[in-house]
């Protein structure tokens, strides 16, 4: 298979402070292991900034206007506690969402398989109206919509994040032709995602969240997609799969409690690409969420690599 890697140097230069677990060196680690494992059938490109257009399809104009404002303030500046603009962050959002839309339009033509999105800053926690957990615009969100525009009908998103993917559920949450699944530990940040919101509206049996307690590991998460995501994205039966895939539930990590290895996120990423295969001709996109050792997440994105390589 040819599998795309959309990434860029310039993500290195969003700096959110000194002792940030979102740092640059998370990408610059991925990007030094990929380099030395050399794994065959990946091509790379290199991103172009997303217009504002698809952003403003997702998010609000005073919430884009926000972060661009303080973004060209050329100092940071603090959106919650955690989440801090940079004269570097517009660019590297605006890039980041431009990636993700290069992806899947990339497998949509049929020019690649399979695509991976090595970004920063990640997405899943924006809201329409809100920066949050470090993310300031929720990429996958709108790479799902931009496929939504592009005439595929269904759209299905797995978020294996060990933080709940909040902002993409609430995006979704009404919406009967986009599938949410979050995999989570719970209790813990944000503090969303019981299993008994399935979605509103027309969007109800749309959204399957997927509490966890903490100490889970391979078992128990391959067990878990077996038994309840793929039965669920069976019945959904999308047209594109998209994956937010955070590498935070590693055991080494030092924001999540759970206990996966690389060989479980490639145990994940087979029983999702197999998945796809079969219902949708293998059309599959990964957007990089969280991962914050930095040795553990740059094994974890190559074990994951590999699979959707192979």
């Amino acid at each position: 298979m040819t599998s795309l890697v959309v990434t860029s140097r310039r993500f290195l230069a969003h700096d959110m402070g000194v002792g940030h677990p979102e740092r640059p060196q998370r990408l610059e680690a991925i990007l030094a292991r990929l380099e030395r494992a050399s794994i065959v059938g990946v091509e790379w490109l290199e991103p172009t900034m997303a217009p504002l257009d698809a952003i403003l399809a997702n998010h609000s104009k005073e919430h884009v206007e926000l972060i661009r404002i303080l973004s060209a303030s050329n100092r940071p500046r603090a959106v919650t506690p955690d989440t801090v603009v940079g004269p570097a962050t517009w660019e590297a959002a605006l890039l980041a969402s431009g990636g993700a839309l290069a992806a899947v339009d990339a497998v949509l033509a049929g020019r690649a398989d399979n695509a991976l999105c090595l970004h920063r800053p990640p997405g899943h926690h924006a809201e329409r109206e809100a920066a949050m957990g470090f993310c300031f615009f929720n990429h996958v969100a709108i790479a799902a919509r931009h496929l939504r525009a592009s005439g595929v009908e269904r759209v299905a998103i797995v978020d294996w994040d060990v933080h709940h993917g909040n902002g993409t559920q609430d995006a979704f949450y009404e919406d009967a032709n986009v599938f949410f699944c979050s995999l989570h530990q719970s209790p813990h940040y944000p503090g969303t995602g019981p299993a008994n919101e399935t979605g509103a509206g027309e969007g109800v049996g749309t959204t399957l969240n997927i509490p966890l307690a903490a100490g889970l590991g391979d078992e128990e998460y391959a067990a878990t997609m077996a038994a309840l995501v793929i039965p669920a994205l069976h019945e959904f039966q999308p047209g594109f799969v998209l994956i937010s895939a955070g590498f935070d539930a590693h055991a080494q990590d030092p924001l999540g409690d759970m206990e996966m290895t690389q060989a479980g996120f490639a145990a994940l990423t087979e029983q999702i690409t197999a998945f796809a295969r079969q219902c949708c001709g293998g059309r599959l996109v990964s957007l990089l969420e969280g991962g914050y050792d930095l040795q553990a997440t740059a094994a974890s994105v190559q074990a994951h690599l590999e699979v959707l390589a192979a």
